[in-house]
């Protein structure tokens, strides 16, 4: 691929990803309908990709598995605390609940600035095309505490609201 081809990928990608980062952070706020088969995907989906970080994680060294575990910890605590903070509603229409946003978009603000940090830091370090960057995207404990953190409380979070949706049958 060809320098312009690959700055072209490059823009097509941070295109696609602020464009998420914008859908996930409206999604945060304000009240949402509770849809039992997104929970159930992320209830399985993101310990199962905690699992693949921690096996990868393991390879490199003993930090970047006790960051990800440290992250797992605070993900999983700051789901307990935000679902304290939610409000649940059955009403008529459906099953709805009301996210805290602050801790919703802090933990996107966190995960966006470290990754962009981290792509940064390889460019610099790697030059543009980043060639043999990608293994070293997550050997930095502190990125893994991050997205240990993230994935840990959306994984808690969605068992939360699981386990809501069984006990107010």
């Amino acid at each position: 691929m060809t320098d312009a081809g690959t700055v072209m990928l490059a823009i097509a990608f941070v295109a696609l990803i602020a464009w998420r980062i914008y859908r996930r952070t409206r999604s945060l706020i304000g009240r949402q309908k509770s849809r039992p088969w997104r929970h159930v995907f992320t209830v399985l989906l993101f310990p199962l990709l905690l699992a693949l970080l921690a096996a990868g994680a393991s390879f490199t060294s003993r930090d970047a598995v006790a960051g990800l575990a440290g992250g797992i910890a605070i993900g999983i605590a700051l789901a307990l605390w935000g679902l304290k903070l939610t409000t649940f509603e059955k009403t008529q229409e459906g099953w709805f609940y009301t996210p805290n946003a602050r801790i919703g978009i802090g933990l996107t603000v966190l995960l966006v600035g470290r990754v962009a940090y981290r792509l940064f830091e390889l460019s610099r370090q790697y030059g543009l095309p980043m060639r043999n960057a990608s293994q070293d995207v997550m050997r930095s404990p502190l990125t893994l505490v991050i997205v240990g953190t993230v994935l840990a409380y959306y994984a808690a979070y969605a068992a939360g609201l699981l386990r809501w949706r069984l006990k107010d049958r």
